[in-house]
């Protein structure tokens, strides 16, 4: 039997970059990307399957960012799909990120430089806006429309001869300072993209504590400091002209520059190749690049607490509860 595998923002960047490792890895896979454009996926589609004939390689449309495309993808799955067997929860977005020079030259002449610049703490802030679902658009995106779509999948999820795996793309930027309980949109700060890692952090120790004795593992991955489309509009192609080879050699001193999408996908394809029992719920799992282009994976602890964890999980189950009810209304009225 085949394993099934679902990615979503396979089209591109990381998700891309994940679709084509794991299938030079296992040719026998039924890889499904969910993404948002069909024409992009329907070519890489066509890419994969050139390069990989004998596996399976399908397509289903989903928006993360609107809750109506994702009850839609998750009907089609659950119709094509008797199990799931690892879900990649890999899409997202850094609306308009921008900037902060003075951060950025404050930092320059401090001992944190290579740690800033690894996990660009305090230099970048977002606009962030409000979603057709009147979600902010970073939390619904990198946090809420995942855990939706899992919450439909979840019977999916669950074997007896099997277990299966739940993998979300965080980030070294995922910071507790950018993170509130009593504001977990992020309604109020500029770095609405931190605040969605750190509680994406959360939300899988919380799922851990929760499925694990049914054969439902979470774990997050960091790609490291990749060089997409996501990271390309923060400046201006003439600054990257001129910071490329800055970056390229601060790899000998941070290993966090992965830079590209294959070296960014080394932590993600570990993990599938684990026993996902082994793991620990805590570690945050961190591809990571030597100078000289060796990737390796880091573990690193996170610095959540389970106390917490709950509470955000049932946070995001009561939204959840809100969100049906008035979408229920809504279609209801039309």
């Amino acid at each position: 039997m085949r394993k099934v595998v679902l990615v979503t923002g396979a089209s591109s960047g990381i998700g891309l970059a994940l679709c084509k490792r794991l299938l030079a890895n296992d040719d026998q896979l039924h890889l499904c990307l969910a993404c948002r454009n069909m024409g992009k996926a329907e070519a890489v589609r066509a890419d994969l399957l050139a390069a990989q004939p004998t596996a399976e390689v399908s397509i289903v449309q989903v928006d993360v960012s609107s809750l109506q495309s994702v009850f839609q993808a998750a009907r089609e799955l659950k119709q094509r799909f008797q199990r799931l067997d690892y879900v990649y929860l890999n899409a997202g977005i850094m609306p308009n990120p921008q900037l902060n020079i003075k951060a950025l030259l404050s930092c320059l002449f401090s001992r944190k430089v290579i740690q800033v610049f690894s996990t660009a703490e305090g230099l970048l802030t977002q606009q962030n806006r409000i979603t057709a679902d009147g979600l902010q658009e970073v939390f619904e995106t990198n946090v809420f429309g995942h855990f939706i779509l899992f919450r439909e999948l979840e019977p999916l999820m669950f074997h007896s001869d099997h277990p299966s795996q739940l993998i979300w793309t965080s980030s070294r930027n995922a910071r507790e300072s950018n993170f509130s309980l009593e504001d977990y949109q992020h309604s109020n700060g500029q770095e609405p993209y931190s605040s969605s890692k750190y509680a994406t952090d959360l939300l899988s120790l919380a799922l851990n504590r929760k499925f694990n004795q049914q054969g439902l593992y979470s774990s997050v991955v960091c790609p490291g400091t990749v060089l997409t489309n996501l990271t390309y509009g923060i400046l201006p192609p003439f600054m990257w002209t001129l910071l490329l080879p800055i970056i390229w050699l601060l790899r000998f001193f941070a290993n966090a520059f992965t830079l590209t999408p294959y070296n960014g996908t080394e932590a993600l394809v570990w993990l599938f190749h684990q026993k996902p029992e082994s793991l620990d719920p805590l570690t945050k799992y961190m591809s990571a690049t030597t100078g000289l282009g060796h990737n390796y994976i880091i573990h690193q602890k996170m610095d959540i607490d389970e106390n917490t964890a709950e509470k955000f999980y049932q946070s995001l189950l009561e939204l959840e509860k809100h969100m049906r009810t008035t979408i229920q209304k809504s279609d209801n009225q039309s």
